[in-house]
């Protein structure tokens, strides 16, 4: 067995063999290279918090801007929201002011057709009375121009008829003085209507104008006489429309 191979068996440890050194040295340096790596410093800088007045002034930032946070803008989905509310209130009050003007319109022109229906229908009753008055005086007049004085006693019913109880009584009487006239004339005559026409009316009490075309016969004329008798009479609609005045009938036998 050589000599070297020997020395190693007996354990003499100090003597390297061939190359061993240099493995020895790259693993060493390997370690070293590996240790040094960037990684591992941040490791262990990052190691628990400290808890000493550094680590209190750093509480103190955060908190500082938790509290800038709050005063933060609101987000743009937020600011919508707001806006959109803003445009339907203001949509609601135009609409709301919008309905109150044309309710008030509708009032005032409600109120403005029943005041125009109401005068419309004061007018309309008063110029049906008008022409009820007329229509009563017209007729009294015909009636009260129509004589016979072979029967006087038709005339005298008309003279009376439609009147109050006090005039009913002055035209008896004033039918009595007549008939001594129209007897020895023998007068008899017919009539038509001409036109009547309110001349005043206050408080229901209507003052009629009433014209009659008479056609008189005597024994004094032998042909017919045409006349014109004008009748005036007061009729009183707060008295179930009663005459309570004539004027006029002397005319229709030619007396004044």
């Amino acid at each position: 067995m050589p000599a070297d191979v020997k020395e190693t068996a007996h354990g003499n440890s100090h003597k390297r063999t061939p190359g061993s050194d240099d493995v020895g040295t790259v693993g060493t340096k390997m370690e070293a290279e590996v240790n040094d790596e960037p990684g591992d410093a941040d490791v262990v800088e990052s190691g628990p918090p400290s808890t000493g007045p550094q680590a209190e002034a750093e509480d103190k930032s955060g908190d500082a801007d938790v509290a800038d946070g709050d005063s933060a803008p609101e987000p743009p989905s937020k600011r919508r929201d707001t806006e959109r509310r803003i445009s339907v209130s203001i949509r609601a009050l135009a609409v709301s002011t919008l309905v109150v003007a044309l309710i008030a319109a509708t009032g005032v022109m409600t109120w403005l057709y029943l005041g125009a229906t109401a005068r419309f229908d004061d007018q309309a009753r008063q110029g049906g009375d008008i022409t009820h008055a007329e229509h009563i005086a017209q007729d009294y007049a015909v009636n009260a121009a129509i004589m016979d004085y072979k029967d006087l006693g038709p005339w005298k019913q008309n003279l009376v008829k439609g009147t109050t109880p006090e005039l009913s009584e002055k035209l008896s009487k004033a039918a009595v003085a007549m008939e001594q006239i129209l007897l020895p004339l023998q007068w008899s005559s017919t009539a038509q209507p001409l036109a009547a026409k309110v001349r005043t009316h206050q408080n229901g009490v209507y003052v009629v104008d009433a014209f009659v075309s008479v056609m008189t016969k005597t024994v004094q004329a032998a042909d017919n006489l045409q006349s014109t008798a004008t009748y005036s009479v007061t009729i009183d609609s707060n008295n179930a429309w009663k005459i309570s005045d004539v004027g006029g009938i002397a005319s229709a036998v030619g007396q004044k």
